[in-house]
Formats: structure tokens, sequence, C-alpha cells
């Protein structure tokens, strides 16, 4: 008697799976975009007022989409297709200040995707275009509160899959390893004299790559520590400091990438050291003295990034203490040429970075500040 009959009924074909034959493809792709631009270069400028401090900046600029935000799409991609929410043919949608999406409309075109971006009407027009070329959609929102239900409408209606880079950065990356960009950071300083960083210093936007460094860094048991700043018009900071993630701001963010209206899922307070907001004039004012100490442009968040450092090296300087800081260059100055780059658009906002860069170039020289010895920042 052969087993099917003594089971009792006829042998079932098993399914051809044809999802996950579109999945496997879809990995490999993935896999070779990772190996081609993984990792990026740290780049450690010479500042002659920084008496024994070193200063690195990891130039996430030169990701094939010109941006810190290609790591997160190419996770946020994993995720979706590791869970089974992406297949062939769905439509992605995302909402986004426009360089998330940049980089997903580029994996979307690669993964021959349909994609949309729900966006605020104020992204840079550089930003729309470089999703349109990657063959994405945008659709355009009065206010950056709307973003989030829109973008869950639009992919309802479609039948589609919403990324939420907003709830998902956090848990789509790996914080233990698998080249994320913190293990890329340590990696890199491993030949350094001070190979462990007194400080890791970035900005939020999701929170969800502060999550990553903050968990890394207490995961392999190291010594530094994580400091995250925030813009002027932001929830971040007031959440931080007892607000609470029911804080929220209306007044949408002049520093693209960074900055929200309310506590996005991904932000974890929780592995995060200290916490400082900055003027956006400051912001701006460090972008543009960095570009100039770079040679080649900045975006405003690096700005951000880049004057909080600044802040800490001054702390550090007073006391004598030595050591090496780490920040992040978010993404290229070139897509911020009619904002952060025009001294009119500044002028209409009211903004004067004058001051600012002033002090900035002086600390940098010399080490030294006028007046108070101190520059200026909001802090508790």
């Amino acid at each position: 008697m052969t087993t099917d009959a003594r089971m009792g009924h006829d042998p079932m074909p098993l399914p051809p799976c044809p999802d996950r034959e579109w999945s496997r493809r879809a990995m490999t792709v993935l896999e070779g975009d990772g190996r081609r631009s993984a990792d990026t270069h740290l780049v450690k400028p010479i500042f002659p007022g920084l008496k024994g401090i070193s200063v690195y900046l990891k130039d996430e600029s030169t990701h094939p989409t010109g941006s810190l935000k290609h790591r997160l799409a190419r996770s946020l991609f994993l995720y979706g297709i590791c869970n089974g929410r992406i297949r062939e043919g769905t439509t992605l949608v995302e909402a986004s200040s426009g360089s998330t999406a940049v980089s997903e409309a580029y994996f979307a075109n690669l993964l021959d995707l349909p994609f949309i971006a729900v966006m605020p009407q104020t992204t840079s027009a550089q930003k729309i275009e470089a999703i349109r070329r990657f063959g994405g959609h945008c659709h355009f929102v009065d206010a950056p509160g709307e973003v989030y239900d829109t973008a869950a409408r639009l992919a309802a209606e479609a039948g589609g899959y919403y990324l939420d880079q907003f709830t998902y950065a956090e848990r789509a990356t790996d914080w233990r390893g698998n080249n994320n960009i913190a293990e890329s950071i340590f990696a890199q300083m491993g030949a350094e004299a001070h190979r462990v960083p007194r400080w890791v210093v970035m900005s939020a936007g999701t929170g969800g790559t502060a999550a990553t460094i903050g968990r890394y860094i207490r995961y392999r048991n190291l010594d530094t520590r994580l400091c995250v700043v925030d813009v002027e018009h932001s929830a971040f900071f007031d959440a931080y400091h007892g607000g609470g993630r029911g804080s929220r701001c209306e007044t949408p963010s002049r520093i693209e990438g960074v900055g929200r209206p309310r506590v996005e899922p991904s932000f974890v307070p929780e592995v995060i050291d200290h916490m400082i907001k900055i003027p956006d004039a400051a912001s701006i004012a460090a972008m543009r003295v960095l570009s100039g100490r770079l040679f080649r442009r900045v975006g405003g968040s690096t700005g951000t990034n880049f004057y909080a450092l600044c802040l800490i090296a001054a702390e550090l300087m007073k006391t004598g203490e030595e050591g090496s800081l780490v920040s992040l260059i978010c993404d290229s100055g070139e897509r911020y040429a009619a904002t952060y780059y025009d001294d009119a658009w500044l002028a209409a906002q009211g903004i004067d970075i004058g001051p600012h860069c002033e002090t900035i170039e002086r600390f940098l020289d010399t080490g030294r500040f006028e007046g108070e010895g101190s520059m200026p920042a909001i802090a508790p």
C-alpha cells in the first residue's frame, strides 16, 4: 500500500509561490545596491582653534541618491519585502519632507514599483525634480502635519503599502550591526588616535538614525555619548525635556529633513544622553561656514549638526578635555540653492546669519568667543 493510499487522499500539488520568486529577485537587487553604496567616507577637516579635539564627519551625501536617507529607504524596502507587505506591482506611498522620498523613488524605480510621495508645498524644487526623475509622483499638502493621514489614505485607496518612515525607521534597521551607519562609523574610527568618540552629534528627523546609533553604542558597551540636536520649530526637544510624546509644534520647520510637528514613533529618547535646541539662523550659518571649509556645499541639517558639535567642542575645551567628535553630512547643499544659499530668501524669512557666521569662524580659528564666551543655543 502506498503512503498516499494509506493517507486516504490523492497528493495535492504544491503552490508555485510567484510572490516569493519576485521577492527573491527584489532582495538580490537591493543587496547589489547595498554592496555598491553602503559605506561612505569619514571626513576629517582640520580646525586650528579646536586644540585637542578631532572632528569627523560621516559624508552621507555620496550615496547614489545624495543623502543619509538612502540607508533608511533601503532598510524600509527590506522591511516591507521581508514582512510580505511589498510585492510585485505594489503601489508604495510615503510621507516625507523630500530626501527620504527621493531615495524611495530610486528604489521603487529599481524594482519597477509605482511610488507616490506626499510632501508639503514648501519642499525644495530640486527634491521634487529628483523624485519625478526616478518615476515617482508627488502629492502636495498645505501643512506638514497633513502628510500622515494623506499618505495612509492614498495607500489604502490604491490597495498599496504605506512605507511610513516615521513609524518604522527605528525598527527597520538592525541596530546591532549588519553594516548600519553606527557600525560603519566605529569601524572607520578604529585606527584613529581617539578611536572611541567622546560624542556623536546628530539632528532628529524621524529619530530612527539616532535610535540606531544610541542602541549600537550601548550594545557594544562603548563610552561614547549621543547628543541629539533639534531645530527651532520642532516637537522633539520639548518632549525630551519633560513634555512627553504628546508635544506638538504647529509652526513648520524651516530646516528641511529635521524637526517635526509631532513626536514621531521612531524617536527613542531613552537612548539619548543630551539634547540641544538651536536657532535656525545658527543652523544656516554653520552650514555656510562648513561649506566654505570643505570647498563644497552641504545642506541645512548638516549645519544643525555642525553647530551643535561646536557647542560640545567648546564645553570639552573649557575643562581641557581632549577626544574625538563625530557628526554627519546629511546631504548636499545643491538641493537648497534657492533657499538657504539665497540671501534674498533669508531676508524674506527674517533670518540674519551674519553674527552667527562671524562667531563660528572665530571659534574654528581661535577656539575663543567674544562677549560671554559661548555661542547661543536654546537650552533648558
